[in-house]
C-alpha cells in the first residue's frame, strides 16, 4: 500500500487511517507531490516513527529537511515500480514556488490520476491522464466567493494564477478534456472551505461533463475520509466514523 502525501501529524495520520481500519505500518511507501506543508509536512514524522521510505523529487526532500537514507528519489516521467503489479508515473505540473508532480497509478490494467495544486495544466497532463478509469482532482474555488471574499488582492491573485489553484470552472473544462467511456469515478478534492462548496463544486464541474461522462462523482472533505475507492471496485464504499456512515 502506498499514500499520496502527508500533511498530518503522526496522531491525525493514525486517526485517519483508522477509519479504513488500517496503521501506518500498514504502509510500504509514502509519495510526495511537492513541499508545501499540507502535502509533505508530516513525511519526516512518518519516516522517524515508523521507517517509512519516502519518494520525491530532489527539490521536496531538501524543502521538507527529509531523512536522505529513507528517501528514492525520482525525476518527471520516471515511473515507480511497487511489487509486481503497481507503478506510478510522477507528471510535472505548474504550481508556484515548487516542483509539483501529479501521479499516475497504473495497476492491473487499470489506471488512476491523482492530481492537486496547480492554477492550469499541460498538454502532457492531459496526455497522461486521458483515458484513466479513476481520477481525483482538485476544485479549490468559486470564482464569485474567491473575488467578493475578504482575502487581499494579492492573495486572490496568486490562488487564480497559472501556478495557483483550479477554480470549479477550470476542473470541469480540464475534465472535458480528460474524461472518456472507460472513465468510473471522479474524486473532487482540495475545496476551498472559505472560498468553495460542495455543491458548488459538484454543479459546475457536472455542467462540463454531464453529456459524456455516467460514473461515479465524489466530494473529499478536509476532515476525511468519508469513502473509499479501490482499483477494480464499481462503487465507492463509506467509512464509518463514530458508528456513523458519512456521504462523500
Amino acid at each position: 500500500m502506498v499514500l499520496i502525501d502527508q500533511g498530518f501529524s503522526g496522531k491525525q495520520l493514525e486517526l485517519r487511517l483508522a477509519r479504513m481500519d488500517l496503521k501506518p505500518n500498514e504502509i510500504d511507501g509514502i509519495l510526495i507531490t511537492h513541499h508545501h506543508s499540507d502535502h509533505g509536512g508530516g513525511a519526516r514524522i512518518a519516516q522517524k516513527r515508523w521507517d517509512i521510505p519516502v519518494f520525491c523529487n530532489d527539490r521536496t526532500a531538501t524543502a521538507l529537511n527529509l531523512d536522505l537514507s529513507k528517501v528514492s528519489l525520482f525525476e518527471n516521467l520516471d515511473a515507480l515500480e511497487f511489487g509486481n503489479d503497481l507503478a506510478i508515473l510522477p507528471v510535472p505540473v505548474p504550481h508556484s514556488g515548487a516542483d509539483n508532480v501529479a501521479f499516475i497509478a497504473s495497476h492491473r490494467g487499470e489506471r488512476g490520476a491523482v492530481i492537486t495544486d496547480l492554477g492550469s495544466w499541460t498538454e502532457e497532463l492531459v496526455n497522461h491522464v486521458a483515458g484513466c478509469h479513476h481520477i481525483s482532482v482538485e476544485a479549490n474555488y468559486d470564482v464569485n466567493r474567491l473575488m467578493n471574499g475578504p482575502y487581499p488582492m494579492k492573495l486572490k491573485d496568486r490562488i487564480s494564477s497559472r501556478g495557483g489553484h483550479l477554480s470549479n470552472d477550470q476542473t470541469g473544462h480540464f475534465l472535458s478534456r480528460v474524461i472518456s467511456e472507460d472513465t468510473r469515478s471522479v474524486v473532487l478534492t482540495h475545496l476551498s472551505e472559505q472560498n468553495n462548496a460542495p455543491h458548488l463544486a459538484e454543479s459546475v464541474v457536472l455542467y462540463h461533463i454531464q453529456d459524456q461522462f455516467e460514473g461515479d462523482i465524489q466530494i473529499s472533505l478536509q476532515d476525511g475520509p468519508e469513502f473509499t475507492h479501490h482499483i477494480g471496485q464499481s462503487e465507492s464504499e463509506k467509512v464509518a466514523r463514530e458508528g456513523i456512515y458519512l456521504r462523500g
